[in-house]
This record gives structure tokens, C-alpha cells and sequence, in this order.
């Protein structure tokens, strides 16, 4: 009995758990912001979990010691991409996230934008693909203000969610 007890309240199981709600997640980055870590922010879909997600997302991480991904819910992406999209619900999405060892956190939300989590969570850098390059970039504005960064990454060619529907679909006709 006490082993078990001792493993269910063991701190690493704790920190296992990536998905978190908003007001846990600002408490939880507050904390390790006065240890002295470096938080980094992005967001998107990842709708089918591609080679370019996974470039994508370690290239994000490296400017910091946390990397938070913000992820749209079904009912967001639908309103984004039309109603045959997501391909994969919200939960599947969080697990493929959540199992990834350079993603430390991951919250989703239901706006169209991500514009209010920037504006509350405040990353020290927010990163998106160099796609968005010459482009407004939702949440830059409240993080430059904050003092913080905009980095782009160059992303890997030959890789979207969109092209891979496409092939399947391609391939099936």
C-alpha cells in the first residue's frame, strides 16, 4: 500500500502530464520563469503529426528551456480549415503532442486565434514558421511589448497537413 501511494504522488508522475488548463498552466510557467527559464510559445493545428510538425517543434524549443504549444480545438479548426477537418480530434492530438520530449506543455483553445494566450501567458519568444514571414503574426504585439522575441523557423519543404490529404487522396481516386 505505501508503495503505491509513494508512486501515484511521486513528482514525476505529476510532470508527466503536459495538457493543462490556462490558469494552472500560467501558475506552473510563473514558477519555473523565477528559476530562470526561458519560455517559448507556439501554436497551430497538427492535424496529422508530420516529419515538419516534429522539425518544427524542436527548432522551437531550442530557443528556450520550455516550449508551450498552444493547439485549436475541433470546433476552431472546422471554422479554419471546413467542415471535413480535423482529422483527428482534439484528444488524439493533445496524446501525439504530449508524447513528444521536447513539448513540455500543451493547452488547447477554442477562439480562431491564439491571440489571448499570448496576451496572458506572455512568452519570453513566440515562433512560427518563416511561412509567416512578411506576414502579422497573432500575439507578437503583446510579447515584443513585454520585452520578449519573435523568432521564424525555416520549415522543412515537402511537408503540410493539407499535402499529405491531398496524396491520400490522390492515391484513393
Amino acid at each position: 500500500k505505501d508503495e503505491l501511494i509513494k508512486s501515484i504522488f511521486n513528482e514525476d508522475n505529476f510532470k508527466k502530464n503536459k495538457i493543462y488548463n490556462l490558469k494552472n498552466l500560467k501558475l506552473e510557467i510563473d514558477a519555473e520563469r523565477k528559476k530562470g527559464a526561458i519560455v517559448v510559445m507556439t501554436n497551430g493545428c497538427f492535424d496529422i503529426l508530420h516529419p515538419g510538425h516534429l522539425d518544427y517543434l524542436k527548432k522551437s524549443k531550442s530557443f528556450g528551456n520550455l516550449l508551450i504549444v498552444a493547439i485549436n480545438d475541433d470546433n476552431s479548426i472546422s471554422r479554419i480549415k471546413g467542415c471535413r477537418r480535423p482529422i483527428n480530434n482534439l484528444n488524439f492530438r493533445l496524446r501525439m503532442l504530449a508524447s513528444l520530449e521536447f513539448v513540455d506543455y500543451l493547452i488547447s483553445f477554442s477562439e480562431d486565434t491564439p491571440e489571448n494566450l499570448y496576451k496572458y501567458l506572455l512568452p519570453d519568444i513566440l515562433v512560427k514558421g518563416n511561412d509567416y514571414a512578411n506576414k502579422e503574426i497573432i500575439g507578437s504585439k503583446s510579447v515584443l511589448k513585454n520585452g520578449g522575441a519573435v523568432k521564424l523557423v525555416e520549415l522543412l519543404p515537402g511537408f503540410s497537413t493539407s499535402s499529405s490529404i491531398d496524396k491520400i487522396i490522390k492515391k484513393y481516386e
